[in-house]
């Protein structure tokens, strides 16, 4: 992916002299979904597919911006200048919107830019191919400028630039797996403080498989911000019962004696899976620990039918992979991963059962839903890199 990066901005911009290639992975969440802005606990890993970029500074202000996975849209031009979100920018008000974060705490780029990206992450798999390109920007910008920023400043200033500049209101989760990953393990986050541990997910007989169903979601304009709506105004209706910040402070139990204080059904429901996700979430980190992956793939399970019941951010083609996934003998534990509408299922399958899994349930998705589901074989990797 260098060299490929290296070529194309050669093509595009005439030479490679000072250039740098850079790389950031993306995520999949093994399970804690729609938790990180209730509060609760999540366990994502970083995977070794991401976006990559080959960028070098300029002598003026200008910031010039290629993407091979767009390449119709060719070189889109703008400035350092007077950074703010246009329609015309297309996918470049994500970078657009980190340089704009870095200004927020003060730190100016003193040049333009010239910047070749190429990403192997599915489009709208629910992969976080956006936070990968934020985390990559940030990684980028403090190379190049020597900006003093952490590795979990690098996911704030992402997750602030795509609440602000994108107008997308999500949780801390996709970036801080991108900027904060580590070989081999997956990262237990609360983050209701940012608090976190590595856990090894190693599993033995066992590979993670993803399925791509294909349906691409489209968050901004989807029901992710209602979600986020509905859940903060059953916390306030909580909060007038029992003393909590977030929805992650409460136990099962507890919520069931105080859900009453929540004045609509559908509120009930979104709240209830905040709850009971964050609860699950946490259990299935401590069977992991004792290396009781059965029970693991049963809490996944768990929380894909909470995500379809409760918090209905599955789709029909999603539900026909999660529940065909079910019925196949090696399968432990299968869920829609990421904020849903489409996208993606994680998948732990017992090496013996991978190639049948994907032709089985490949063959099965066709027939039901009309379309091809695609499979990637994940390994975990680390965060982001200058290459």
């Amino acid at each position: 992916m260098k060299e490929i990066v290296l070529k194309k901005f050669e093509e595009i911009f005439g030479d490679t002299d000072g250039v740098s290639v850079y790389f950031a992975p993306g995520r999949v969440n093994m399970i804690g979904e729609h938790t990180d802005y209730n509060g609760g606990h999540v366990f994502p890993c970083a995977l070794t597919i991401g976006t990559y970029a080959a960028a070098r500074k300029r002598e003026d202000d200008k910031l010039r911006l290629y993407s091979m996975n767009f390449d119709k849209l060719g070189v889109i031009e703008s400035s350092i200048i007077d950074l703010k979100p246009e329609k015309e920018a297309e996918w470049t008000n994500y970078p657009k919107g980190v340089m704009w974060a870095f200004e927020k705490r003060g730190f100016k780029m003193p040049c333009g830019m010239d910047i070749v990206l190429n990403g192997n992450i599915p489009n709208g798999s629910g992969l976080s191919s956006s936070a990968s390109l934020e985390v990559l920007t940030g990684f980028m910008l403090r190379d190049l400028f020597g900006f003093d920023v952490t590795n979990i400043d690098l996911a704030l200033i992402g997750q602030y630039s795509e609440n602000n500049f994108n107008g997308m209101n999500c949780g801390i989760m996709d970036q801080f797996a991108s900027a904060m990953g580590k070989k081999d393990n997956a990262i237990f986050l609360n983050t209701a403080d940012l608090s976190y541990e590595y856990a090894p997910l190693v599993l033995e007989g066992a590979k993670i498989v993803v399925t791509n169903s294909n349906v691409k979601h489209k968050l901004t304009d989807s029901s992710y911000n209602t979600r986020r709506n509905e859940c903060e105004t059953a916390l306030e209706e909580l909060k007038t019962v029992v003393d909590i910040k977030e929805l992650g402070d409460l136990s099962e139990e507890e919520f069931e004696a105080h859900k009453s204080a929540i004045k609509d059904e559908v509120r009930i429901k979104r709240a209830k899976h905040a709850v009971y996700e964050n609860q699950r979430t946490i259990k299935a980190v401590a069977a992991l620990k004792k290396n009781d992956v059965k029970l693991f793939g049963e809490l996944m399970n768990l929380s894909h039918i909470s995500l379809r019941d409760d918090y209905q951010v599955s789709c029909e083609e999603v539900d026909v992979l999660v529940e065909e996934a079910w019925k196949i003998p090696g399968v432990i534990g299968s869920r829609i991963t990421g904020a849903g509408f489409g996208g993606c299922t994680v998948s732990i399958v017992k090496d013996e059962a991978v190639e049948e899994f994907k032709e089985k349930l490949g063959a099965v998705y066709k027939e039901r839903v009309g379309k091809q589901a695609d499979f990637y074989v994940v390994e975990i990797g680390n965060g982001p890199s200058k290459l």
